[in-house]
């Protein structure tokens, strides 16, 4: 009797894919395996290098030839989401490794709110106040600057896609002005949201939130440097649920120290989990949330029912769900 085939699910830290999805006919065929905690170097080899099927949590784990070069088991790949960013298509092509992905569900409405739940919270300053509040105190013990007001001032949108366009409506909603940039902006396309296209240097001078909804590139990698992030105003927001990759982050932590901008709202990283050491942690005027944006019930059910679609398919021998067309 044949061995029976090995699935192997990496960086599910929330341990959502199996109390979400119904695994009992893959658990019957096969043996699967699930890792939580982020894997590297040999440690990622050592969890893989037996699968012969792999599930990736979106882009959290790096899969270039190098690693591919290490598995030799591998007949299959799924991943959430439907995008990532970080596979290597042609390695796998070249070993005629299938690539299925999932569903989205509603995960650029969470990535909407997200941005707002940020944006609300480090406008009203919550996390410092309810510390103040947690430690017994009512106000602080001195004076200090109070809580802004978003109505009437200016939303500066750094890209406006699906995510941004929907954050676009809400700051219209509130009562904001809106500006954008992005590499491809026009006039016409900025007007379909009731925005208005201007030069990036002119949304960092002028308004008071600016918020990143771009996918990364070679050409806007470090988009925000320390030239960039010195035009904003003191008393400026940066908030960023996009990539960390726009962001120079040690130009943003000197930027933050020198008070401009006043003030930085971050759900991704260069590194996730945020390390320890990191000196965004030291900072006074950030809030800092675990990439949290497109973490949400209703986007999980369906990655999860994704997943186990494409496992049972390849378990039966049926026809793939949603492959990606880089197969040879």
């Amino acid at each position: 009797m044949s061995a029976r085939p090995r699935i192997v699910i990496v960086g599910d830290a929330e341990q959502a894919l199996r109390r979400l999805g119904d695994w009992r006919v893959i658990d019957a065929q096969a043996d699967v395996t699930v890792h939580h905690q982020p894997l590297y170097g040999a440690a990622l080899v050592e969890a893989l290098q037996e699968a012969d099927a792999i599930v990736l949590l979106r882009d959290r784990t790096p899969f270039d030839a190098a690693l591919l070069a290490q598995l030799p088991r591998l007949r299959y790949l799924v991943f959430t989401g439907t995008r990532n960013t970080t596979l290597d298509q042609a390695a796998l092509a070249a070993r005629n490794i299938p690539v299925s992905h999932t569903d989205w569900g509603p995960s650029k409405d969470s990535t909407c709110e997200m941005t707002w739940a940020l944006i609300l919270a480090a406008t009203r300053r919550l996390e410092q106040h309810t510390a103040r509040l947690r430690s017994g105190q009512w106000r602080p013990d001195s004076a200090e600057p109070l809580a802004g007001v978003l109505h009437g001032q200016t939303l500066g949108l750094v890209g406006l896609g699906e995510i941004g366009g929907r954050v676009a409506r809400v700051g219209r909603a509130l009562g904001m002005q809106v500006v954008t940039w992005s590499p491809h902006m026009t006039q016409e396309r900025a007007a379909l949201h009731n925005a208005t296209s201007v030069p990036l240097e002119t949304l960092l001078e002028t308004a008071q939130v600016v918020s990143l909804h771009l996918v990364p590139t070679p050409a806007t990698r470090h988009l925000l440097n320390a030239e960039r992030l010195a035009r904003m105003q003191p008393g400026s927001l940066l908030v960023n649920t996009s990539r960390s990759a726009l962001v120079d982050t040690a130009a943003l932590v000197q930027a933050l120290e020198h008070g401009r901008p006043g003030f930085a709202a971050l759900d991704v990283f260069d590194l996730e989990p945020l390390p320890l050491d990191s000196p965004l942690r030291q900072l006074p005027n950030v809030l800092l949330t675990p990439h949290l944006g497109f973490v949400a019930e209703p986007v999980y059910q369906r990655f999860a029912k994704g997943v186990t679609e494409c496992l049972q398919a390849w378990l039966g021998g049926q026809a793939l769900p949603r492959v990606l067309g880089n197969t040879a």
